[in-house]
């Protein structure tokens, strides 16, 4: 697929998103939806904090996943973090990019290996945390609701194709499948990106390294990680119960676990929309119905999840304003900058790794 392609079918997901948002929103009413998320008043405030919680526990989970991080500052990588996630809003493309910026701005103390492996460790772990999640929700659902034959294929369908990569995503580590490194090789037979990759083999390889050793070497810090972001797939289900509750619409615990599973999996499918942008309330909407509820309260949900996620948005990106106001300010002053590392190398790809013999912690 080409590259005008590509954009094409984007700018046709997005637009189709922001008129499927248009007419939930001209069908169910402006002022009746406005009211409905009136009746969650103060809970936005808790809501919003709940998310807070998770971003500290996800930076944890973060940090746990390279010893090199001990030497950069919490609140750094917290900013870091959100940022990613502010990028992250617009799609697959902003998560890459965001993950980009991490590994770019992370800053001393951390080798390029290093920092690209921790990344990737990262948005792995709470990649297959939620695939696991999904996984159980759907099969939960199945037991306890009664869905319609095409829905049920659809669902199962995926819910295999999740199994699926987490299962060969396991085996990958284990058995060291040099994936990474061997997609380095496949690449550098088209002329384009040979001359790119030229001289980053060492990089890549150290990167693949890490990864592979994480789980070998420190596996208390690798189960750690895995247990701090499976307690943030726990959150994101109690902050949809919350929300039905301060909705009036009570649903058990294990309801919203499953709600959330199903969210999750209408995310992925409409990833192919930058920011998931109307696709996201409207899979709310259908989510919520087949629990009884209406598709106003539906809307809300959706709505008030979207309202939190730009808020923690927002302040990613004023960490990122900051961070890169920081960042000129000693470029323009040499002599303030001398014990930090300049970013630009980390995105070139053009510093050496430090020996594989650094101590782990």
């Amino acid at each position: 697929m080409s590259k005008n392609q590509s954009r094409t079918i984007h700018v046709a997901a997005a637009a189709f998103g922001l008129g499927l948002l248009a007419y939930l929103v001209c069908r169910t009413g402006p002022g009746v939806l406005v009211k409905q998320m009136e009746e969650v008043g103060w809970g936005m405030g808790v809501i919003i904090l709940l998310a807070g919680v998770s971003h500290v526990l996800k930076t944890c989970a973060w940090r746990f996943t390279s010893s090199e991080l001990r030497h950069v500052q919490f609140s750094r990588t917290f900013a870091l973090r959100l940022i990613s996630e502010a990028v992250g809003q617009l799609g697959l493309a902003g998560q890459f990019a965001g993950d980009t910026l991490r590994v770019a701005l992370i800053g001393p103390g951390v080798t390029l290996p290093g920092s690209i492996s921790s990344v990737t460790l990262d948005r792995g772990i709470f990649t297959l945390s939620a695939a696991v999640l999904s996984i159980a929700g759907i099969i939960a659902a199945f037991v306890l609701f009664p869905v319609s034959a095409p829905l049920r294929w659809y669902a199962l369908s995926f819910a295999f194709a999740l199994l699926c990569i987490v299962v060969l995503t396991v085996l990958a580590v284990v058995a060291r499948w040099p994936v990474f490194s061997g997609l380095a090789q496949l690449a550098t037979r088209v002329p384009r990106l040979r001359k790119w990759l030229q001289g980053k083999e060492q990089v890549i390889d150290s990167a693949e390294q890490k990864l592979f050793d994480f789980h070998h070497d420190r596996p208390a810090a690798f189960w750690t990680s895995v247990m701090l972001n499976g307690v943030c797939q726990v959150l994101a289900v109690l902050e949809v119960y919350l929300l039905l509750h301060f909705l009036h619409a009570p649903i058990g615990f294990l309801g919203a676990f499953i709600m959330e599973a199903c969210v999750k999996m209408l995310s992925a499918v409409g990833a192919v929309n930058p920011g998931n942008v109307g696709t996201y309330e409207g899979g709310h909407v259908l989510i919520t119905k087949l629990f009884g509820v209406t598709s106003v309260t539906g809307l809300a949900l959706g709505v008030c999840r979207r309202l939190r996620a730009l808020f923690w948005a927002g302040v990613g990106a004023a960490c990122l304003a900051g961070i890169s106001k920081s960042s000129k300010h000693r470029t323009l002053n040499p002599a303030a900058s001398e014990n930090s590392s300049p970013t630009p190398q980390h995105l070139s790809f053009s510093r050496v790794p430090q020996s594989g013999s650094e101590e782990l912690a």
